[in-house]
This record gives structure tokens, sequence and C-alpha cells, in this order.
């Protein structure tokens, strides 16, 4: 339904988007993501036709996106979508509808079945008395005026409340068994895990990783055990010591242990560190009570994956031609789970990971251990 190779745009000396190459199939919710200036919002105007590419191609819905053809089968919303605030929302959009030459039985019965299903009310209220989940509403209802293959959605959850989030991402879901393509991009990540099929994670203009959450998470994240214990290993690992490798019973050669309210924590990555440090407890007298396997979260990933400096940003001299997409991962399997925070750019700093890490853990509780 989209496919975008070799993509790029750049403005004088700047470049925007690099390189960008990807696939939407139909029926299929793909988001992107990445920080501010990542070249988010330039990629997905370039899918609407609003702008043309520097260079390369991208197709949508069998067009390409600067053919005026294509938008009657594509619905746009933008990150910031001022309406015409003296109309009501059932007047804007008939108007809309008219645009697309939709005839108005259909466009009524398609408007009406819009703001029903986004619980829209007041919708004889003038635009500019209404509040700003409502307004997105109507955005978004004007999206689907023309009945589109292809939805394109810049944040369209942005700066609003919890309720109105929970309902535009249960709508888009509902899209996607409708058949609908969605693209969409969005800062907070636990949206795009809870919604997406497959995720673009961009940075400084390029793509740095693509694929499915779970395959994502499994090529670029790295799976930690807590074991705890109720005596600090370190008493019976001191005999024993451990090699370069890590073998043994030596605490620093796992991570090191915490101590976290009567009980003692260590982090270690992989299964066969778990029986040093239960080997390490048995011989200070102690035992395991309890053992947390922590997932990467899109988060984590997320983090990591923007912190590395990607070359060729600036100067259309300087770009890298011909070196493919870095860090590009295909194939991966379907699949997601939602472990970050709701709201706001994502905290980067180490102790905000920490912290995160800390209050993940204590939501998990009983329910995510496993017995010793």
């Amino acid at each position: 339904m989209i496919e975008v190779a070799g993509l790029e745009k750049t403005y004088g000396g700047f470049a925007a988007v690099v390189d960008s190459t990807f696939s939407v199939e139909e029926g299929e919710v793909f988001g992107i993501v990445g920080p501010n200036g990542a070249g988010k919002t330039t990629t997905l105007k370039v899918l609407a036709g609003l702008i043309e590419p520097t260079s390369g191609e991208a197709r949508v819905a069998g067009y390409d996106s600067t053919e005026s053809a294509m938008r009657h089968h594509l619905g746009f919303l933008p990150e910031e979508s001022p309406l015409y605030e003296e109309m009501t929302a059932t007047s804007y959009l008939r108007f809309f509808a008219d645009l697309y030459e939709v005839p108005r039985s259909v466009a009524d019965e398609r408007i009406e079945r819009a703001l029903d299903r986004l619980d829209l009310d007041h919708r004889d209220r003038r635009l500019g008395d209404v509040s700003k989940g409502m307004k997105r509403k109507v955005a978004i209802a004007r999206s689907l005026v023309n009945d589109p293959d292809v939805l394109v959605y810049d944040e369209p959850a942005s700066g609003l409340d919890p309720v109105t989030t929970n309902s535009v991402l249960e709508f888009t879901r509902e899209l996607r068994a409708a058949g609908k393509t969605v693209v969409f991009s969005a800062h907070n990540l636990y949206h795009v895990e809870s919604v997406c099929d497959r995720v673009a994670v961009m940075n400084e203009g390029r793509i740095v990783a693509r694929g499915t959450v779970d395959g994502i998470r499994e090529r670029h994240g790295e799976t930690t055990y807590h074991v705890y214990t109720d005596v600090p290993p370190e008493a019976g690992a001191a005999e024993d010591g451990a090699d370069a490798e890590g073998n043994g019973t030596d605490p620093e050669a796992f991570g090191g242990t915490e101590e976290v309210g009567d009980r003692y924590r260590t982090v270690v990555p992989s299964m066969d560190a778990v029986e040093r440090v239960r080997t390490a407890a048995s011989e200070a007298g102690g035992t395991v009570v309890d053992i947390r396997t922590r997932e990467p979260s899109l988060e984590d990933v997320f983090l990591d994956l923007v912190g590395r400096p990607m070359p060729g940003r600036r100067g259309g001299a300087g770009i890298d031609e011909g070196d493919g997409t870095p860090g590009i991962d295909e194939g991966d399997a379907v699949g997601g789970a939602a472990a970050a925070d709701a709201g706001g750019d994502a905290d980067t700093s180490e102790a905000g990971r920490r912290d995160h890490d800390d209050e993940r853990e204590e939501r998990a509780g009983a329910a995510t251990s496993e017995e010793a």
C-alpha cells in the first residue's frame, strides 16, 4: 500500500531525511518514532503529498505521492490542525466532503458514523467554543470523509487527556480492523507499542531500526535477570572468586548487589549467572526468594539507538551515498508489549532510566515473578 525507496529531503545544506526506505502493507498500522528533528514529520508530509522529495520515491495506494489523484485515497491529520472556528462540526465536515465531491447523503452517513464512534457531543456548537479534545476528534473525522484507503496521522493523541487518548488509540485499532492502512508518528512510546504492527525508529534523518516491536527489542535490547536473595551473596562469593568470563561467584562479575528493603537484588545477564548467585547465596547461608526477568522495552531500545551519532546529516555533499541505512531490521517476528511512561518525551538521563526500572519492577510484583 505504501512503498518508500531511497527517500531524501534537503533544505539548502540541511538533510531532513536521508536515504529512507520502508514499506507498509494494506491493513497495517505502522509507527514512526524518533526525537524532535529526526525527520518524522517531513516523512509524513512527503507521504501526504504536501512536499516533494529531493530524491527517491514514495508511492501511496499505487500513486506517486506527488500525483493529485493520490489524495483522494488518503486522509491526513497534521500535528497542528486549526479548524474553521465559526463553523459547527457538522458543517465543517460537510464542507470538506464537498471538496472531495462526496454526495451529500453519503457524506452525512459517514460524518454521523465517525462522530458517533468518536463520542463527539455538541455537534452544532461552533468549533471555536469546544475543547481541544473535541477539535482533535473533528480533525480525525475530517480525515475520513473521503473514505480513504490510507491514513497518515502526525501525533494523533498529542496533548489529549487520557480518556480521549485511549479513545483515539482504540479507534486506530478499529481502522486497522476495517482494512485501513495507518501510518502515524508519536513521542509516547506506549502508544506505539500498544497499537503498531511494525515500527521505524528515526534519528537525525535516517531510519536506524525497523521491524516489529518484539523484533527490534530482540535485536537491540538485552534481557536481564533480577535475582532477590535473603542474604547478600557477596558473603558466600568471597572465597570462590571468578575468572575473566564471570565464572565463579564473585558478585562483581555479575553486576553487584543492592539492598532493596529486607532483600538483596543482583542483576545478571544470563541464567548461568543466576545459578552463580544461587550458589553464592547458599554458601552464605541464605536462599533465592525471587527471580524476575526484565525484557527491554521499546523505550530502552529507543534511548540506546537515538544516542548514537549518525553520519552525513548536514550538507548535501556530506550525505553518505550508497552506504545503506545503518541498523535496519527486517523480517522480525510479530509482537510487542507496553512498557514505557505515558505522556511527554522520554527521560533520557541515566538516573531517569534507573528510576523507571525500579518503578516497573514494583508494578510487576509477584505476578511477574518466578519462584526459585
